[in-house]
């Protein structure tokens, strides 16, 4: 069963964010746009990799009004002491939630039960706590987050302009799509 449309389930965790570790929960991240970033594990390969790709967009996903939400299966004292020793995760100014329990995870239907690990998944929330895209991938395929900014504007877009879709590879500024009639089998 998918998760889209479907809207994100309560939750409480503890999380580190600036230096300091803080309490998250679903109401928290309602009213707003929420990317919700799944990764594996602490102190590993190419999950360090994704997590410096979204920290370089972090800035421009806030002027968005997007919030950041990093989630593993690990603790949050785990991510204070990665985020200490890792030149690339010492970047990171979003939330990043520490999931033991894997509540979380299983909220977004994305754990590996045999490991306890999550999946690398990527959640686009909108403001009423809708799930509206979700990427996931093998361990080995590490996301991209120009892209996935693209994504986020696109679902702005068509949150803000009912009746209009954006094609592939639609960028900020292109044209978009009125689904009709008309439009069946021209395209």
């Amino acid at each position: 069963m998918s998760v889209i449309n479907t809207e994100i389930k309560p939750f409480k965790a503890q999380a580190f964010k600036n230096g300091e570790f803080i309490e998250v929960t679903e109401a928290d991240v309602k009213g707003k746009w929420a990317i919700f970033f799944f990764y594996p594990a602490d102190f590993t390969f190419v999950c360090p990799t994704e997590l410096g790709d979204v920290a370089d967009y972090y800035e421009e996903l806030q002027k968005m009004g997007v919030e950041v939400y990093s989630v593993s299966t690990d603790t949050h004292f785990t991510h204070k002491a990665w985020h200490d020793a890792s030149e690339t995760i010492a970047k990171i100014k979003y939330t990043m939630i520490g999931d033991p329990t894997g509540v979380v995870t299983r909220n977004f239907d994305n754990m590996r039960e045999e490991m306890g690990l999550a999946d690398r998944g990527t959640f686009i929330i909108d403001p009423q706590g809708i799930i509206q895209a979700v990427e996931v991938t093998c361990e080995g395929i590490g996301r991209n987050a120009e892209d996935l900014v693209r994504k986020v504007k696109a679902a702005q877009y068509i949150a803000a302009h009912p009746g209009e879709v954006c094609p592939a590879k639609w960028k900020e500024g292109e044209a978009t799509l009125a689904p009709s009639l008309d439009l069946v089998g021209k395209i």
